[in-house]
């Protein structure tokens, strides 16, 4: 398995090794107990907050994996034919070097084919294509990211986007991401286009690409 590239503001999880000491101190204390309770309260309205005024998120689940502390998401930027998507670190399973796929006869050029990969047999999306933004031609140096699905079908656990090289981690703070006018209607796959650090990246609507793939499926 390869590895995304580390951003320099990129964090690591937080961890819960604070509250387990503090709640063996607090057994004796009830003052000091209502005192954490209401921190808690705090902490953990915190992430909520920041979700709800975070631009263009939407409803994608995997964007609640935050920093309790500072609001900032954990995410992944993933370079292909015309644009960089911007993707919740949690979404990713495996980066993998291309290899050529099993062909399928479907009729729909974004969907590249099939590739085996721990028993499965996915299937590997050119996201360009799909959403009408450019023309993936994987290659050398070419890297296919494996996706977490997110609509619960055991069917299509998991799917597959070729990349133009290794993704790269990164803190998406709320004042980092701003959101740019939007097409009317938006392309294919698509959720928003929005602006990190003043440079224009694109939210996949992952939801849409499984309902795509349920559809060609459903078509055979």
């Amino acid at each position: 398995m390869e590895r995304p590239e580390a951003d320099d503001d990129a964090t690591g999880p937080v961890t819960d090794a604070a509250h387990a000491d503090a709640a063996v101190a607090l057994q004796d204390d009830p003052e000091q107990e209502t005192q954490a309770e209401q921190h808690d309260e705090r902490q953990a309205e915190a992430p909520r907050a920041a979700a709800a005024s975070t631009p263009a998120i939407g409803a994608q689940p995997a964007w609640s994996s935050q920093d309790a502390g500072t609001g900032d998401i954990r995410g992944v930027l993933i370079q292909v034919s015309g644009a960089r998507l911007l993707l919740p670190n949690a979404t990713i399973a495996e980066v993998l070097s291309y290899a050529e796929p099993e062909p399928e006869a479907n009729g729909a050029d974004w969907l590249l084919g099939r590739m085996r990969w721990r028993g499965w047999q996915l299937p590997l999306v050119a996201f360009s294509r799909l959403a009408g933004i450019g023309e993936d031609k994987p290659g050398l140096g070419s890297k296919v990211i494996v996706l977490k699905a997110l609509g619960g079908d055991r069917r299509l656990p998991f799917f597959a986007v070729v990349t133009q090289g290794f993704p790269r981690l990164v803190t998406v703070s709320r004042s980092a991401l701003a959101l740019e006018a939007q097409a009317s209607p938006l392309p294919p796959g698509v959720q928003a286009f929005v602006r990190l650090n003043d440079e224009p990246v694109l939210l996949p609507d992952l939801l849409q690409v499984e309902q795509h793939l349920h559809e060609l499926r459903d078509a055979a």
